[in-house]
This record gives C-alpha cells, structure tokens and sequence, in this order.
C-alpha cells in the first residue's frame, strides 16, 4: 500500500481476508504518510467477497506536515520497516466509517429486493433438491415463506446497526454529507468528501 501511495495517484487496498478493524488500521497508517480515507465496498477478493477500500490523497496543511514528518522519521516503512504507533481512538473512528459506509451502501428498498431475490434462490434450489412431490413442495414453500417473514427483521437490525454508528460518528464531530449518488457519508471536513463524490465511479 505504501508503496502504490509514493504515485500520488488513489489507491485501491484489496483483501479477500481483511476485517473492518485491519482495514481501519490500514487507513490509519494510510494517514500518517498523506492519505485519507475515502470509501469501502465489498466485493473484492476472488470470491467477490472480500472488501476494496479507497484511499486518496489528503491536500490539506496539516495532512501533508504529517506526511513530511513521518516520511522523515519512517524512512522504510514502505520497505517493511518500523510504522507510526497506531492511536486506538482514531482507528475505531476510522472503524465506525467503514462500517457506516458498508450498511449504508444499499437502500432499504434496494435491501428488500436483495434478500427477497435471495430468499426466492434459496428456496427455488431447496425445491430442485427435494424433487416434485406434494411433500417436497409444501417443505420449500413453507421455507420460502420463513425467510420472507425474516425480510422485515433483517432490515430492522442493519438500522440498528447504522444508529450505533451514526451515534459514534456525530459524538465524534464528524459531518454528515449526501454524495452524488444521493448517499449519506460522514467526512472528518464540513461539506468536503474525501475523493469528490463517489470515489469508485470511473475505477479511480
């Protein structure tokens, strides 16, 4: 990543294995040499399920004194030599972004249609396993119909889950901006998105 980071050009870190809070550290170190985080979105990996995260780099002052001095005093960190301490605060902030951004990725109503569509598969492939029968039929539809009864269940906990972290991000200062698409994101700088917009349209 560091060194895909000396081009000055956006970065795209991809891991079929990484977890939100290694990605968090990534961006956290991503930091300390000029970077910002911009957005996430799961679909990396071989499988496609693995998660691609954007860094771009960061203008400001402050961002690009850090980078200097870091630079200055990591002169091999892009060679696998010693890195910033990390600050546990600021990665479980970068955490609560990444994961705010990952849930809100799709509409409810484009969440309804996803689990619908996949509930309808699952039940459809059941069938085929079972066979035609009276028996097999009324099994897979009474498996279908449990895992649309789950739709509405499924919706309520992702808006759990992003309350918890809209709560963590607005105690944390952030600001709260719709993007392009529409979508709301939380940036550390009023009204100023990391990456203009959203920062995965044109493979950036």
């Amino acid at each position: 990543m560091l060194r895909q980071m000396a081009s000055g050009e956006p970065v795209q870190v991809t891991s079929a294995m990484a977890s939100m809070r290694k990605l968090a550290r990534l961006a956290f170190i991503a930091q300390q040499f000029g970077y910002e985080y911009a957005d996430v979105h799961q679909d990396g990996g071989p499988q496609g399920n693995g998660f691609v995260m954007l860094i771009v780099p960061d203008p400001s002052p402050q961002a690009r004194a850090r980078a200097e001095q870091n630079r200055a005093q990591y002169p091999n960190a892009s060679d696998g030599g010693a890195l910033p301490a990390l600050v546990p605060d600021e990665v479980e902030l970068l955490k609560a972004r990444i994961a705010f951004d990952l849930a809100t990725r799709y509409t409810e109503k484009q969440l309804t249609v996803i689990m619908g569509v996949g509930s309808s598969t699952l039940a459809l492939c059941l069938g085929l396993q079972l066979g035609a029968d009276t028996t097999s039929l009324v099994v897979t539809g009474t498996v279908w119909a449990v895992l649309l009864a789950l739709v509405p269940v499924g919706l309520a906990v992702n808006r759990r889950y992003r309350a918890k972290y809209v709560a963590r991000l607005q105690a944390a200062g952030l600001t709260p901006v719709t993007d392009q698409s529409g979508r709301l994101r939380y940036v550390p700088r009023p009204g100023q998105l990391p990456g203009h917009g959203n920062p995965f349209a044109g493979g950036a």
